[in-house]
Parts: C-alpha cells; structure tokens; sequence
C-alpha cells in the first residue's frame, strides 16, 4: 500500500505543546487588535486581483478561516499573528496619512499633499499596488501620485511602483527617492544568488502552500508574497545622510538613513506636520532576520540596535504615531518610545548575548539552545520570533563574526550530505533499523530527532518511500508546532515536496526591470558566476566589445575564470573578435533578446575577427536552475 501523502492531524505532543501555549503568554491583551482596526475605512469590493491574463495574484479572502479558534495544528502565537496580518483595507494612521494594509506581504502607505498623494513602498507586484491605489482613491478621491518612495532595497517595498506611476511620469519630473545605495542592492540581490533565493523563498513564504489550518496560515511578517509582475523603476532622489530634508507636493520628511540594519540600504522618515514616524521594517511587531530563511546578507543586530536608539533621540518628542512597512501603527508618545526602545534591546541582547557566549567557546547550536530572552521582552507580543527566531538569529550573529565554521576540527572537513547519509545509515544497522527506530521516536512525539535521522535515509535512498513519507510527517508535526510563520512555511513545503515533488518556485523577483538597472560592471559579475569552470579550464578567449556610446569593455576567459576591463587597457590583451555597438545592442545580444546574427543583418553592429570565439565564450555560461531540490538530494 503506498503512503499516505495527505497532511494528517496534529499528534498527542503537538496538540499538548501548543494547548500550553495559551497560558504562557497574555492572550487576554487586545491592544494589538485594536490597533490593526482603528481607522479602518473599507476594502475593496472584488477580493481576487489578478493580472493582465486573468491569473489571480492575491487573494483578499485567503485567510478568511483564521477568524475561527486556533485548531490544534498551529501554534495559538503564530495564529493571533496571523489574524492580525490578515486584517485588509485602507486604514487612516493619522490625518492626512493612509495605509493600505493585507494587499500584499508589505504594506503601501499614502501621504496627501498639497495637490496629490506621495506613495511609500508600492507593494511586490503592479497588480496589488493597482489595486491599493484605486482602493485609497475610492475613499479619498482621484488624487495624483506626485511622488513615490522606496524605503529600502527589498522587492517587495519597490516591486510595485509600475501599479501606481509610469516611467513617462518619472522622466517628466515626478521624483522618486530612495536610500543610498538602493539600486546596486536592489539589482545585485536578485540577480547574483537570485535563483537560490526565489527558490527558498518558496519555502519561507510557503506561496505554493494550501491555505488553511494544516496549510499556509501566514510568513509573521504579512501573509505570504503576491505573484503578479515585479517591476522597478530607478529612483531619482537620493537620500544620503540622517537630517536630510526633502519636500514634495507641501509635504515636509526628515530622513534617518540606516544602512546595515534591516537592509544594506535602508532609512527611516519623520513627518515633522503630522508628528508621525516612518520605521520602514526596523521596528515591526515581530522580531525581525538577521539572516533571512531564504538567504541574505548577515545584518548587524550592533547597528541595527544603535539606530533605534538614534531614531528616538531624533524624532520620539515630535512623535504621535510610529507606522512601518509592515503591520499596524502604534499611537502615543510613551508606546511609541516603548516599542522602539525594546525592539532596540531586542537586537542589542541578541548581540551581546551571543557573542559573550561564542568569547567562552560555544558553537552556534550550543548557544542557540542556551540563550534565554529577558523576561519583559518575552511577554511583548511585538518582539515574539514570527519571521526572524531567536535560534537562528543566534547562528546569524556568530556567522558574522566567526563564519561557517565552529572550530571542531571534525567538522572542518566532512562528507557531503549524500556520502555522509550512506555511511550513517550503514552504521545504524541500514534504513530499516534506522526507520524502525524512528518509528518509535515518532510515537515518543520527538518529531525534532525523526526529521534529523531520517534526512540520512531519504539522502541515501531518495526512492525510499517509507523514509519520505515518515519525514514529511516528522516535518508536519514541526510546522504544527511553531511559533515562526517562516519555520512553519519551511516545515510544510518540506513535506509537501516529500509527497508531491517540486513545485518549483511561485514568485521570481529577476524581473527585466530589475536586470535593465544593472550596470554594465553588474552584468559581466553575473555572467563571471555562470562560467562552468571546470569546462572552461583550457579555455583562453578574448572578446572586445567597441560601444559606441560608452567606454569600451574586454572579457578574457582564462582558467576558469571571465574577467572584464573597461577602458582601452594594455593588459586586456588583443581581442579575438571585435564588435562595435550600442550599449542597448549589447546589453540585448547578453540577455538573450537578439541573436548577434540579427544585429548584423540590420547593420547595428560592426564585427572584426573570429565571432565562433564568442559563441564559444557564451557556450561556457551554464544556466541557473530555479527548481533545484531542497528536501531531497
């Protein structure tokens, strides 16, 4: 009989674990509830956006079960969470200042000014930040965008922007501003590891995920990520340096630039005429990563700490209401220093701690396990572990100090997770012991040692039915149990795959806006780590490219390795082939939009020498694969 590949119940231990929950933590406090509601002024009538084809990309009634009781198969934390984040609509923070909430992972907000709105984060995709603008314009009339603004370099706080003005608008004049810094990371995230990221993003937002109480139920952060058309237009002001003041449409904004924190390029913004507090996502009703499930740059919870205290120092007495790029706002002068100050040791204790612990010999997972949080940050609701966790954040702190390695020497030079699984497996008496075993192990309710040991049996014999469908539900159980939307999404999607296979990976962010903003140098670094070295390694090609509205560039493949030169350069060497053309030409022939055949034929460029060399140089660039396995080898 094959496997059950549906998602079960949740077990004895679970069921008990999460029951405790309840008494653990002041579920009797509904400040938060009240908060995610005031100034709610309605939402949209249609609650399926979709896109120009009719695919549907958000879904307003997504989580419509979450206003019942938490089952047993979550964690009663993460599922107040996720109530509080499902909340949608257009939401009024303070006169003059709206936030479109629940459209998206991230929220958009508006500014009125003298004669239009100024746009703050336009959401990850044009369709949802179409469909918050004509929602605010629905309830406050059909005011012009006269201004938009990323708050920093992630996706989902820029991907939108074409939703809510044209690039035909921008290039008139309508300026768009942004933190120093925010294309190079903008662009360089999603393109040099973009393929890995996107695909372990399906994991960490679980988009593939059924909705429901065995399903998806949320990311901690916002629900999940839309999948409609990622877009970027590059910004046109640049915001470098704390006490800089710009105004747009009669609406007056001190900045905060706060680079290392939550994003390489980061800032936060005061509206000194309404006495409000944009913390973009430094301060959110959750503890935050310090190194994303889906992989990032390590962030410095040292600086992350100091610019919250900053933050206060500049703006708490001319301070009302603080908002944020995700969740809801936090009303009063006191609350406001409140959140800010213990989200503030929030990190700073994460710091401290795990490197006061790394100074007397503790690895990663020794720390992870010993760190306790303060008891009054631990009864705050906002700093609970929904997205980023005190366990991995933790391993975050150390890799930046100490990196990968924990100073065993018997962990410096291990088997691959394949050859290590084989040999475990033989030591333990091969998989029917080991499966045996853990059977019991599962029955104990030690779901944590399951996932472990069987992982060796499923990389040692990834065919092992038997051995997948107990880690799918060993992986279940995990997710039923977390208080992290992100491990739960992780745990699911692992069992999903498990049963089901791959489903590849839901959003992608390298989107033809993202890969037009890329320099010149940007794109011949993500060519550099296509090169398939080990067949590269006899290679030895020049290519000379002549534009004729830029410097010229060289690439030399050599040992494995593409290097460029830009500029008439000696030790470029003499080109194998030379090509004359425009930079648009150029950039088109590497994308992959149009063939250097067809180019030719229009006369568009001009080629001396052996073209067969290029076609060899670009025969040695391998493809990026978005659906590589993750729970299997």
């Amino acid at each position: 009989m094959p496997p059950n590949t549906e998602a079960k119940p949740a077990e004895p231990g679970i069921v008990q674990a999460n029951r405790a929950v309840r008494h653990r933590f002041p579920f009797d406090d509904d400040q938060d509830f009240e908060d995610a509601r005031r100034g709610f002024m309605g939402t949209a009538q249609e609650s399926v956006v979709g896109d120009a084809q009719g695919r549907m990309v958000w879904d307003l009634d997504a989580y419509g079960f979450l206003a019942q009781d938490c089952p047993d198969t979550a964690n009663p934390s993460l599922w107040r969470q996720s109530r509080l984040c499902s909340d949608h609509g257009l939401f009024e923070v303070t006169e003059g200042i709206y936030q479109v909430r629940g459209f998206d992972l991230s929220n958009m907000t508006l500014v009125e000014g003298e004669h239009g709105v100024f746009v703050i984060d336009p959401l990850l995709c044009a369709e949802t930040a179409a469909a918050g603008l004509a929602l605010y314009r629905a309830h406050r009339g059909d005011r012009p965008v006269t201004g938009v603004l990323y708050t920093h370099s992630h996706a989902d706080h820029f991907g939108g922007v074409r939703g809510v003005v044209s690039e035909e608008e921008v290039a008139g004049g309508l300026p768009i501003f942004a933190p120093h810094g925010f294309l190079e990371h903008a662009v360089s995230e999603n393109v040099y590891a973009g393929t890995a990221m996107a695909r372990r993003a399906a994991y960490m937002y679980g988009a593939a995920l059924p909705k429901g109480e065995r399903g998806q139920i949320g990311a901690g952060l916002g629900q999940t990520v839309s999948t409609g058309v990622v877009g970027l237009i590059p910004p046109t002001v640049d915001i470098s340096r704390t006490g800089q003041t710009e105004t747009v449409d009669g609406i007056r904004m001190v900045f905060q630039l706060t680079p290392g924190t939550e994003a390489p390029a980061e800032l936060n913004l005061h509206f000194p005429d309404h006495a409000a507090l944009c913390m973009a996502e430094n301060a959110t009703h959750n503890l935050h990563n310090l190194l994303t499930l889906r992989g990032a740059q390590v962030r410095d919870p040292r600086v992350w700490a100091h610019y919250l205290t900053e933050a206060i120092d500049l703006f708490a007495d001319a301070t009302d209401v603080a908002f944020a790029s995700h969740h809801w706002p936090v009303w009063g002068r006191d609350r406001v220093v409140t959140l800010l100050s213990e989200q503030r040791d929030l990190y700073a204790y994460l710091h401290d701690q795990t490197v006061r612990m790394l100074n007397q010999g503790l690895t990663p997972l020794e720390i992870a396990e010993r760190i306790t949080m303060p008891p009054a940050l631990e009864k705050a609701w906002h700093t609970h572990g929904y997205y980023g966790s005190v366990n991995h954040n933790v391993k975050a702190v150390y890799q930046r100090y100490l990196g990968w390695f924990d100073g065993n020497p018997a962990h410096l030079w291990e088997h691959p997770p394949v050859e290590s699984a084989r040999r475990y497996v033989e030591f333990m008496g091969g998989a029917e012991e080991v499966l045996r075993r853990a059977r019991e192990s599962y029955a104990d309710g030690d779901f944590r040692w399951v996932a472990q040991v069987v992982n060796h049996v499923v990389f040692a014999d990834p065919d092992n039915a038997e051995a997948r469908a107990l880690q799918a539900d060993a992986l279940e159980q995990l997710g039923y149990g977390s208080e992290n939307g992100t491990w739960r999404n992780f745990y699911l999607m692992g069992a999903l795959e498990l049963r089901h296979g791959s489903v590849g990976t839901p959003t992608e962010t390298s989107s033809p806006d993202l890969l037009a903003a890329l320099t010149l140098e940007q794109i011949f670094d993500a060519l550099a780590i296509r090169v398939d070295g080990p067949r590269s390694w006899d290679a030895d090609i020049t290519v000379r490219w002549v534009l004729t509205d830029g410097e010229p560039v060289t690439l030399r493949l050599r040992n494995g390795v593409l290097t460029h030169f830009i500029g008439w350069r000696a030790t470029a060497g003499e080109p194998n082939v030379e090509i004359t053309l425009a930079e648009s030409d150029l950039r088109a022939l590497l994308f992959g939009a149009v063939p250097l055949a067809d180019l030719a034929a229009r006369h568009a460029v001009e080629v001396k020498g052996d073209t067969t060399k290029l076609t060899a140089l670009l025969g040695h660039l391998g493809e990026p694969d978005p659906d590589f396995t993750i729970v299997t080898p």
